[in-house]
Parts: structure tokens; sequence; C-alpha cells
């Protein structure tokens, strides 16, 4: 527990592991499917806040490259996984780390976006994770997934730490309200997913 706590606190995350762990986590969150619940999109956010207020020591264009590079190779081991051995994961049974509906919600989203799952599924929780590996079971090309891979992540990582980094350049007192920041990340990223998973469920009872 005390593991978990310190993974979903991604300000004494960045503030004990620094960029290292900023991007290893990222790497797992973007394709290793039992990391699923590391954080994701405020993680970013406060790397980004934390780089412009100086407590990260590297200038804003190493942050952004570096969780770029990070995201995207988590992707592609994502995709690497699904085309080797996503057919082991489909038959896996439910536990603790797992759940067959994170893999049937993703495919709904596929079903609905296409490749563009890639894109949207980046700013989604869970999709984020599982989005990849679909695409390797579903043998997507690669040069198509790569294409969908990079922007999805350049738009993804550059939006959110490039906000997090003016705000912390602009408004330093930010810092003392970064609690109230992440529970809101987690209630508008949550509310997303449940929205989601509403409406592809209910398209998918409309068409059967």
């Amino acid at each position: 527990m005390n593991l978990f706590s310190f993974l979903l606190n991604s300000e004494e995350l960045i503030s004990k592991g620094g960029l290292l762990l900023v991007c290893i986590i990222v790497f797992a969150e973007s394709g290793i499917f039992f990391c699923f619940f590391l954080p994701g999109d405020y993680l970013l956010f406060t790397a980004g806040m934390f780089c412009g207020l100086g407590f990260i020591k590297f200038p804003v264009i190493v942050l952004l490259a570096s969780i770029l590079g990070s995201a995207v190779a988590g992707n592609y081991t994502g995709y690497f996984f699904g085309k080797y051995l996503g057919q082991r994961l489909m038959k896996m049974k439910d536990g603790f780390l797992f759940k067959k509906s994170f893999l049937t919600n993703t495919e709904k989203a596929f079903q609905q976006y296409g490749g563009n799952a890639l894109i949207v599924g980046r700013f989604l929780p869970m999709i984020r994770t599982f989005a990849p590996i679909l695409a390797g079971i579903s043998r997507m090309p690669h040069l198509r997934f790569a294409v969908y891979n990079i922007a999805g992540a350049a738009l993804w990582v550059n939006s959110l730490c490039l906000i997090g980094y003016f705000l912390g350049k602009e408004y330093p007192e930010i810092i003392n309200y970064v609690e109230y920041i992440i529970v809101g990340f987690i209630i508008l990223t949550s509310l997303a997913v449940g929205n989601s998973i509403l409406k592809l469920r209910k398209k998918a009872s409309s068409e059967s």
C-alpha cells in the first residue's frame, strides 16, 4: 500500500525520483498491461509545472523530448506484446491487476474511432494502456501504428506538460494547490472514461 501511495503521489514521486522516474512510469503506463493504474495525465502536468518552477533541473525541451520518447517506446512495447503474445492475454482470467473488460472497452473504442483510438486514448486512463496492445492483436500495419503512436504521444505530452510548465512559470504560487489540481484531474479523467464507456455500450446495444 505504501508503494501504491507513492506511485500515485505525483508531487512526491517527481521530487524523489526526478525526470528518470517520470519517464519510467510513462513508459510502463503506455503499454505494459498491468501498469494501467499508474498516474499519467496529472503526472505530466505536475512534471511540467515543476520544471517551470525550477524543481526539475532540466530545460523544458529536454523534459518534453525525454517523456515523449518514453511514451512512444511504451506504446511500441504494448504493440509488439499484443502482436506476439496478445492471444494469451485475451484468454487470461480476471485478476487483481487485470479485467477482461479493460480489453473489451478498448476494443469498442477501436470500433468507434479506428486508429484514432490511439490518439484519443492517450487522454483516457486504461484505454491509454490497452490501445497499443489491441493494435498489435489486430495486426495494425506498422507504419500506420507509428503515425498514430507518435501523433498521439506528441499531443498528449506537449499539451499537458506545457500547460503545467507555463502555469508554474507565470504563477509560482500554484505549488500550494497541487493536491487540488490532482484531485481535479482524477475527477475529469474518471468522468471522461465513464462517459466514453457509456457511449460505447449504448452504441453496441443499439447495433445489436
